[in-house]
């Protein structure tokens, strides 16, 4: 058991609904609006961002339920290049703006070629409803009969894709159930991606890079290694855009940075920027990554490129979406039929019954290997910046605070009731609520 003392700590074995989904919602390695872009570099193809602290300029008390107005023909080229645009779900609940922390909406798309078998990455722009961006998209070359395929995120609670005409059927968009949406997930025609990705991969045209080994000496983690997976795993995306200070947005390349001095990075918090940029930068690990269409000559990471490597490279126990996820719940009941809309979406086999997708299984693969991991890299992940210091004051407290806000009832898989075992990790908060500081106990619960 290791401990870590901090004065003025309160103790707390789990986390309140509205802790989690802050935790979630916000999940930038480099802090969501309010921290300015004072560089970006360009260092092995990717970007380099250097910010000043979090300024605080989000509101409070944002309307968490937007909508997202999906373009014309949102999988050819010109729909990529057509701004996405936000607007409040329900007007009387409040606005909604991009630039607004606690409200960006995010779109990601990858393009599969079928001749090459390779995969490019597009990430569409997001605006507010009735404004221009701060710089018109690119627009995309496509190669001939391309795949496409989107995935948006959000940093609020729930998000519903509205259509602009036709546009939803177009792109054969699946935002969840009729009136039931995931909440801050959605796709348009990513199943359709992932059998030319698979069939590719199959006939060793697109082969995902190993995983690696991590400087603790265990491989490098994937989106469905246990170690990272929370009660909603495989969720929003890593796209990030640039946002000027009369709230305009652009896409992140090098021409719209050296364009728009001063402009504020957004970022989705996500579990695929866990791993792909937090984890994968404190353990030395590489993501995989594909040519940005937007910012020639770049890389850039993405979901499915995550989802594809984790199926291919993944060891056993891989964690793919339980019933029990609450973003495949239908009205609080486990429902076949929207966990499988869900997994499609994200290159997860579909399931018959209940007990394919058990949760109580989940629940005990979760509790044997993320801990003790997490207890290992406690000295390490101290050092390393919290992805939402409001959650946690550095990533392993940010970490520790995850597991156990998933391991409640409360918003999370209810893995305590389903074992019948206490968290073994116990947070320690300060009087503001962030997680200071974290025991593990691997000997808890008698095991």
């Amino acid at each position: 058991m290791q401990t870590l003392p901090r004065p003025d700590i309160h103790e707390s074995p789990t986390v309140s609904r509205d802790s989690l989904k802050r935790s979630k919602r916000r999940f930038p390695t480099f802090r969501v609006l309010g921290i300015a872009l004072l560089l970006i570099t360009l260092l092995g193809g990717g970007y380099v961002l250097v910010n000043q602290p979090h300024k605080g300029t989000h509101a409070a008390d944002a309307n968490a339920n937007c909508s997202l107005i999906v373009p014309a023909n949102p999988l050819s080229a010109q729909g990529l290049a057509t701004p996405y645009q936000l607007q409040a779900t329900d007007p009387n609940a409040g606005p909604c703006n991009e630039a607004n922390a606690d409200q960006s909406a995010f779109v990601q798309g990858a393009v599969f070629d079928p001749a090459t078998g390779q995969i490019s990455i597009y990430n569409p722009l997001v605006i507010d409803a009735g404004s221009e961006p701060a710089v018109a998209p690119v627009v995309p070359k496509l190669p001939a009969n391309a795949v496409v395929a989107l995935w948006f995120g959000y940093n609020g609670d729930t998000l519903t894709l509205q259509g602009q005409g036709n546009s939803l059927r177009q792109g054969r968009c699946v935002n969840g159930l009729p009136n039931n949406p995931f909440g801050q997930f959605a796709y348009c025609n990513a199943p359709a991606f992932f059998r030319s990705a698979n069939q590719a991969i199959r006939q060793g045209k697109l082969v995902p890079p190993q995983l690696g080994q991590g400087s603790d000496g265990q491989p490098c983690p994937t989106v469905r290694d246990f170690f990272i997976v929370d009660q909603d795993q495989s969720d929003n995306v890593t796209t990030v855009y640039l946002a000027t200070n009369d709230g305009k947005t652009a896409q992140m390349n090098t021409d719209n940075a050296a364009q728009l001095q001063g402009a504020q990075t957004l970022v989705n918090g996500s579990d695929n920027r866990l791993v792909a940029v937090a984890l994968d930068n404190a353990l030395g690990c590489q993501p995989w990554s594909a040519p940005d269409l937007a910012s020639p000559g770049q890389m850039a990471t993405s979901l499915p490129l995550n989802e594809l490597m984790a199926a291919a490279r993944q060891a056993r126990p891989a964690a793919v979406i339980p019933v029990g996820d609450p973003m495949t719940l239908n009205n609080g009941k486990q429902s076949i039929t929207k966990t499988n809309l869900y997994r499609v979406g994200v290159n997860q086999a579909s399931i018959a019954r209940a007990n394919q997708a058990s949760t109580r299984q989940y629940c005990t693969n979760l509790l044997q290997v993320q801990p003790p991991r997490l207890q290992a890299l406690m000295d390490l992940l101290q050092q390393q910046p919290s992805p939402d210091p409001a959650a946690g004051n550095n990533l392993f407290t940010f970490m520790a605070q995850r597991f156990n806000g998933t391991w409640g009832a409360d918003g999370g898989l209810n893995c305590q009731g389903l074992l019948n075992k206490n968290s073994p990790i116990q947070v320690q908060t300060d009087d503001n609520g962030v997680a200071i500081s974290a025991t593990i106990n691997l000997n808890a619960n008698g095991q």
